[in-house]
């Protein structure tokens, strides 16, 4: 089931997919060779060198694909040590000195370490801006395999336990088989889970933010504008507001292009964005025009802030301007004032850039 419903992602391009697919099918070849144990026909290369090597390479695949989800590039290169290290134990084990507690005990501690790595991976690495969910499910699916063979490979390891094949019937072995059979699953729904979260941010992306400059498209602002205009007006604090155009950007995109003007647009919001004060909220409102909401700030300062970065953008070099162009942009500014709406705020301080406009531009006005 995990395998169709990644296979289904496989087009969408998310990191660690391959790798989870690979790791689901090596479980499935891994479970379908311990099942032959006993059979007549069957060697115990399959059976038990194969099998538990295979199924310990699909808990490493597991790792690898949350490294490559989470944007890591390094490998965990003591775990495949590791994986070397349970092929020669396995086989020494099976054929050299046979001793299927010393099987059980080295196949436990590689697995308990890799879902100790993958749960400490899920809760430090999860991002910040993401629900926590589908993040902690991995972790608490990976810690309880960790219980599970953590007991399993002292109980083994200790001599407290003997048994002569993975099957054998008693109160324990039930118990340790129990917890692999429900924790494994889990932990392949949690990778589904993670995978279907990228596909949600993805989405989250593409309607809140603007695919060519990357900031706030118009929706995403009007809603952080309605949500600063409560706070505002909850804490009696100022809240000021700066709409922003570019000054005869539509000559920019005559003469030069308009893959031009798009590098001039993207140029010019990183600009705007990199120089904003931490709190302020960026968004593009449509065209070449631009709205900043500046919390806890009054009109003057808010006139100050944007003159300072209307100045600082004119000072830029040439080589840093997109085809060395040099590009200016108007603004109009004003506050909150008591219980108005966003539309009118938005209202007068689209009335001041247009006042800015026909006072010459490259200049910021207030309302």
């Amino acid at each position: 089931m995990a395998i169709a419903v990644l296979g289904s992602l496989w087009r969408a391009a998310i990191p660690g997919v391959g790798y989870w697919l690979s790791a689901n099918a090596a479980a499935i070849v891994a479970l379908l060779a311990f099942a032959l144990q006993g059979h007549a026909h069957a060697s115990q290369w399959l059976t038990l060198v194969a099998s538990n090597v295979l199924m310990a390479a699909s808990l490493l695949l597991v790792l690898e694909g949350c490294l490559r989800f989470l944007g890591r590039r390094t490998r965990p290169w003591p775990a495949y040590l590791g994986l070397v290290a349970v092929l020669f134990g396995i086989s020494y084990w099976t054929f050299a000195a046979p001793n299927f507690n010393a099987r059980v005990a080295v196949v436990s501690a590689y697995h308990a370490s890799l879902c100790v790595a993958l749960a400490v991976l899920m809760l430090r690495g999860r991002p910040s801006n993401r629900p926590r969910y589908s993040y902690y499910f991995v972790a608490g699916a990976a810690l309880l395999l960790v219980a599970a063979h953590t007991a399993r490979g002292f109980m083994y390891g200790l001599g407290w336990m003997t048994q002569a094949s993975l099957l054998q019937v008693s109160p324990s072995n039930v118990l340790f088989l129990a917890l692999g059979i429900l924790a494994s699953p889990c932990l392949s729904i949690g990778v589904v889970m993670l995978a279907h979260d990228r596909l949600a941010e993805r989405l989250e992306r593409l309607a809140n933010i603007d695919d060519l400059t990357g900031a706030l498209s118009r929706r995403a602002f009007l809603a952080a504008g309605d949500a600063l205009l409560d706070a505002s007006r909850r804490s009696r604090s100022p809240l000021a507001m700066a709409i922003i155009d570019i000054d005869s950007f539509k000559a920019v995109n005559d003469k030069h292009g308009h893959a031009t003007g798009d590098q001039v647009l993207s140029h010019f919001a990183t600009f705007i964005a990199r120089n904003l004060r931490t709190g302020d909220v960026f968004g593009r409102l449509g065209g070449e025009e631009f709205g900043v909401l500046c919390p806890a700030t009054s009109a003057a300062e808010a006139v100050s802030l944007l003159d300072r970065l209307r100045a600082r953008l004119a000072a830029t070099a040439p080589h840093e301007r997109p085809c060395g162009l040099r590009y200016t942009f108007s603004v109009g500014v004003d506050r909150l004032r008591g219980d108005e709406s966003l539309a009118q705020l938005m209202a007068r301080a689209d009335g001041a850039l247009y006042a800015a406009k026909a006072s010459g531009r490259d200049r910021v006005m207030t309302a």
